[in-house]
């Protein structure tokens, strides 16, 4: 940070009035005092020329003038520290756009744009929820497992919208009045090691079916009879018209065994009807427990389907954000312009030696969003521009 900005406080001048003295965007601006950015557009001696000309015409005197564009100190008593850290290096900036804390929307961001709820928080209907290609094909194979039969994995990135199409799911069951009983094991700890936290073990699966399906039955003690007593239960259910989908969240966590097990339950039948799906959702570390080449797992390997879900495609961002807008009325263009999107897009993209990985997801594309918008009120931009994604 330069000393500038202190400067400019002491003189009680507002970055965006040096901004607009200077024809040049605030983010311009903020980005040259947070960041020691000077535009590429323009020649840094001119600049720097009008700006001491600013200063001095606000009654700047001559030292703080000399001094306006060397490092600040770290610590100030009378300062307010900086937003965002002022020291990084590229690639730490790139990785840690993923790891953004929670945004909010701060109540004068929402009184700028005049939104009032935040379009990229939890969703609140079906209606909230962005569907493309890749989405509208994981979303059909989980309904079509809980409905009919399947094994299947979903498996994405953290905020990549796993838990979004688990909660579709068991909404548009119960809206259709579907004679499905869906199953979930409570998995709050769960760790595939027990010094770690709860291991999920098969009986506790097992107690799981027996409470879904047949809740006034007390679970066996005995684990063989607890395991025929589920059996039965299944049967029963499935004989009165009910078919069962298992649901498995943080399945990323399950132990090695657990999941070898999963495939003997597969194989509770009546007549040539399996009696339960599965449907097991983690982030991308079940992947690895679902290799070819791990062969403590190769039965469950041969009869599970894996899908995937990928980011936001680069192409398709604008059309994501969009849609969000639109859920809490806005126009994408009295948010954010063009330039800002192609800066998301590659802000959010993370090079290594051979590839280019993206990080476009829908909780990191709404972290960047919010923390932009709230920037861009801070420093008095009306849309968020390309600019101020750099400075986020």
């Amino acid at each position: 940070m330069l000393n500038l900005k202190y400067t400019l406080a002491d003189l009680g001048q507002r970055q965006i009035t040096l901004a607009q003295h200077l024809s040049v965007s605030s983010a311009a601006v903020s980005l040259l005092i947070n960041h020691k950015q000077w535009p590429r557009t323009l020649d840094e001696a001119d600049l720097r020329q009008r700006i001491e000309g600013f200063l001095k015409e606000k009654g700047a005197n001559d030292l703080a003038v000399n001094t306006a564009f060397e490092e600040a100190e770290p610590e100030r008593a009378n300062a307010q520290a900086p937003a965002h850290p002022t020291k990084k290096a590229i690639d730490d900036q790139e990785c840690e756009t993923m790891l953004l804390r929670k945004q909010v929307l701060l109540p004068e961001t929402k009184r700028a744009f005049s939104i009032f709820r935040d379009p990229f928080e939890d969703l609140q209907s079906v209606e909230d929820m962005y569907v493309n290609p890749d989405i509208r094909y994981i979303r059909e194979a989980m309904y079509q497992v809980a409905r009919h039969d399947g094994f299947l994995a979903v498996v994405g990135e953290s905020g990549a919208g796993k838990s979004t199409l688990r909660r579709d799911l068991v909404n548009r069951l119960n809206n259709e009045g579907a004679p499905v009983l869906v199953i979930e094991p409570y998995v709050l700890a769960m760790e595939d090691k027990g010094e770690k936290g709860k291991a999920l073990r098969t009986s506790h699966i097992a107690d799981a079916i027996v409470d879904t399906v047949a809740p006034l039955e007390r679970p066996k003690s005995n684990p063989e009879a607890r395991f025929r007593q589920m059996h039965r239960a299944l049967k029963n259910s499935y004989e009165s018209g009910f078919r069962h989908v298992l649901i498995i969240e943080e399945a990323h966590s399950m132990p090695i065994s657990t999941l070898k097990h999963l495939k003997r339950m597969r194989e509770l039948e009546s007549g040539f009807t399996k009696l339960v799906s599965i449907i097991l959702i983690g982030q991308t570390e079940l992947m690895v427990k679902l290799s070819e080449r791990n062969a403590e797992v190769r039965e469950v390997v041969q009869r599970i389907e894996v899908a995937e879900l990928l980011p936001v495609s680069a192409a398709r961002l604008d059309e994501f954000l969009a849609f969000r807008l639109a859920r809490v009325g806005k126009k994408l263009e009295d948010v954010i312009d063009t330039s800002g999107v192609q800066a998301i897009a590659e802000r959010l993209s993370k090079s290594g030696r051979d590839s280019q990985r993206s990080l476009l997801y829908p909780l990191a594309i709404g972290n960047m969003m919010v923390a932009a918008m709230n920037l861009a009120v801070r420093i008095g931009e009306p849309v968020v521009t390309a600019d101020v994604i750099k400075e986020v």
